[in-house]
C-alpha cells in the first residue's frame, strides 16, 4: 500500500507541476518581486526575447522588457498598486539583438500566503506577424512617393514589395506620365541595395554615340573630345540600381552591348577591350509596347525576354479615377508651400472637371494642372476658372452634353412612352446620324471611353450605348 506522501514532498511535486505549467504556456511570463525586479522567465519568453533566465533575473523589468510605445514598469507597477489588472495592452518591444517586436502585453499583482503584496507578473504576447499580415491587408494609401488607393495600385504595392528584395530584372511598361521613374526609384528604395547609387539615365535623349559613352564609359583617346577616361553609368551604379528609361528606344548596336551586360555582368569602355565586371540591379522602363516592336524587327527578342523577367504594367490615370482626389490634393498641397499661396482645397465644381478629363497625359498632366490652378488661384480655394483651358473647356461640353441629353431624354419619353434611346434626333436620315455619332463620340472622349460614364452622359443604357457605337463604327 503506498504511503501519504509528506507535506515537503507534496510541496515539492507541487512546485514541479507549477513550473511544468509555466514553462509549456506558448505566451511570454515574466515575475517580479516589489520592486519589479523580474525573480522568473519562463520558456517562451526566453525565446522571444533571445535571452537566458540568467540574464533577466534581478534585472528592472524596463531594462529586460524595453518598451518603445511606453514603460512596461508603468503598465506592472500600476496593476501591483492598485491590485487592478490590465489586459492587453499593445506596445513594441526590443529583443537581445536589436529586433523590434509588436506585443500585447497583460499585467496582474501577485500575492503571498498573507495577502501582501508579492511583486506582480506579465504576460507577453507575441503579435508581430499578425500585425505584418494585417499591414500587407490593408490599402495602403501609399508607396515611397507613389500615391493611389485604387485596386489596381494596391496590385502594384505588392508586386514591389515581392520583387524589391532580388536582384531580377523589372521592366517597367505604361504610358508617358503614368510614374515608371517612381515605381523604380520605389523597388530600388525597398531592396537590399537601398544604400548604393541609383543611376538613371534616359536612352532616348542622346545619340547613339553619346549614349554608348555615358552607359559603358570610355578611355582616353577612344574618340575626338575623350581626353581623360571616364566612368559609364553602369560602373557608377554598382553596387545599386541602374535604371534605362525609354529603353525601347534604344538603337540595334546599343541593344546588342547591353544583352551582354544582361548575360555576362560585364562592360567594355568604349576604345577599350578589357572587361569590367559590375554589380547592379537593371529596372527599365518604356511607353512603347516592346512586344509589338519586337513583332516588327525593331527590338531584339532574345533582349526583351532578359529584360522582361519581372514585368510591371502600371495603369493610366483614367482606369484609376479614384485616386484623382488624394494626387491633386497632394500636388496641390506641394505648389502652395512652394509658391506661398494660401490656396487649400479644391472646388467641387473644379474637382468634378478633374474626375471628368480624359488625362491623356495621365498623372503627370494631372500635376501640371494643379500647378497651373495654383498659380492662378487668389484665395483659399482652386476654382474651376483656374484650371487650364482645355480642361474647363472640356467641362463645359461635359455639361452641355447632360443638359441635352436630359432634354433628349424627356422628349423621347413624352412622344413613345419609353427611355433608353434619347440620343436618337427625332428626325431620320444621314444628317441625324451624323450628328448622334459626334454627340457619342465627344461623350466618349470626355470620359476616357469609360462606357458606362458615357451613356448616363448621354441619358441612356449601356446596351443602347453599345448598339449605337456599332452601328456607327465608332
Amino acid at each position: 500500500m503506498q504511503q501519504p506522501l509528506g507535506n515537503l514532498e507534496v510541496c515539492l511535486a507541487q512546485k514541479a507541476n507549477m513550473e511544468a505549467i509555466f514553462h509549456s504556456v506558448a505566451d511570454g511570463i515574466i515575475t517580479v518581486d516589489p520592486e519589479l525586479a523580474v525573480t522568473n522567465m519562463n520558456i517562451a519568453v526566453q525565446k522571444m526575447l533571445r535571452m537566458n533566465e540568467s540574464e533577466g533575473i534581478a534585472r528592472p523589468i524596463g531594462d529586460v522588457l524595453a518598451g518603445r510605445l511606453w514603460p512596461v514598469s508603468d503598465l506592472l507597477g500600476g496593476a501591483i498598486e492598485t491590485g487592478e489588472p490590465a489586459r492587453d495592452r499593445e506596445n513594441v518591444v526590443t529583443d537581445s539583438e536589436g529586433n523590434e517586436l509588436r506585443v500585447l502585453l497583460s499585467a496582474s499583482h501577485l500575492l503571498d500566503r498573507d495577502d501582501s503584496p508579492a511583486g506582480g507578473v506579465v504576460i507577453v504576447r507575441d503579435i508581430t506577424h499578425v500585425r505584418e499580415l494585417e499591414t500587407r491587408l490593408e490599402d495602403r494609401s501609399s508607396l515611397h512617393g507613389m500615391v493611389g488607393r485604387a485596386h489596381a495600385m494596391q496590385q502594384i504595392y505588392e508586386l514591389i514589395d515581392q520583387v524589391a528584395p532580388t536582384d531580377s530584372t523589372v521592366l517597367i511598361q505604361g504610358e508617358s506620365g503614368t510614374g515608371k521613374e517612381l515605381v523604380a526609384d520605389a523597388i530600388h528604395r525597398s531592396s537590399r541595395r537601398q544604400s548604393g547609387p541609383f543611376i538613371k539615365i534616359n536612352c532616348s535623349a542622346l545619340s547613339e554615340s553619346l549614349l554608348e559613352s555615358e552607359l559603358f564609359g570610355h578611355v582616353r583617346g577612344a574618340f575626338t573630345g575623350a581626353l581623360h577616361d571616364k566612368k559609364g553609368r553602369f560602373e557608377l551604379a554598382s553596387g545599386g540600381t541602374i535604371f534605362l528609361d525609354e529603353v525601347g528606344d534604344l538603337s540595334e548596336r546599343i541593344q546588342v552591348k547591353l544583352l551582354r551586360v544582361l548575360q555576362e555582368r560585364e562592360i567594355e569602355r568604349v576604345g577599350d577591350a578589357r572587361t569590367i565586371p559590375i554589380d547592379v540591379r537593371i529596372l527599365a522602363a518604356t511607353n512603347r509596347p516592346l512586344r509589338g516592336l519586337v513583332d516588327d524587327g525593331a527590338f531584339r527578342e532574345d533582349l526583351f525576354f532578359r529584360l522582361n523577367v519581372i514585368p510591371i504594367e502600371l495603369p493610366p490615370l483614367r482606369d484609376r479615377r479614384a485616386d484623382i482626389p488624394d494626387l491633386a490634393a497632394l500636388f496641390l498641397g506641394t505648389f502652395a508651400e512652394r509658391m506661398r499661396k494660401p490656396v487649400e482645397a479644391i472646388s467641387p465644381d473644379a474637382m468634378r472637371a478633374l474626375m471628368n478629363h480624359a488625362w491623356p497625359g495621365n498623372v503627370r498632366e494631372l500635376q501640371n494642372a494643379i500647378e497651373h490652378g495654383a498659380v492662378k488661384s487668389m484665395g483659399k480655394l482652386l476654382l474651376l476658372e483656374d484650371l487650364p483651358p482645355e480642361i474647363v473647356e472640356a467641362s463645359a461640353r461635359v455639361r452641355a452634353l447632360a443638359v441635352g441629353a436630359g432634354r433628349k431624354s424627356a422628349g423621347a419619353a413624352g412622344a413613345t412612352g419609353g427611355a433608353g434611346e434619347s440620343v436618337r434626333d427625332q428626325t431620320s436620315g444621314p444628317a441625324s446620324g451624323r450628328t448622334e455619332a459626334r454627340r457619342i463620340q465627344e461623350a466618349l472622349q470626355s470620359v476616357g471611353g469609360n462606357r458606362s460614364r458615357a451613356a448616363a452622359l448621354l441619358g441612356i443604357d449601356r446596351s443602347t450605348l453599345w448598339r449605337r457605337m456599332k452601328k456607327y463604327g465608332i
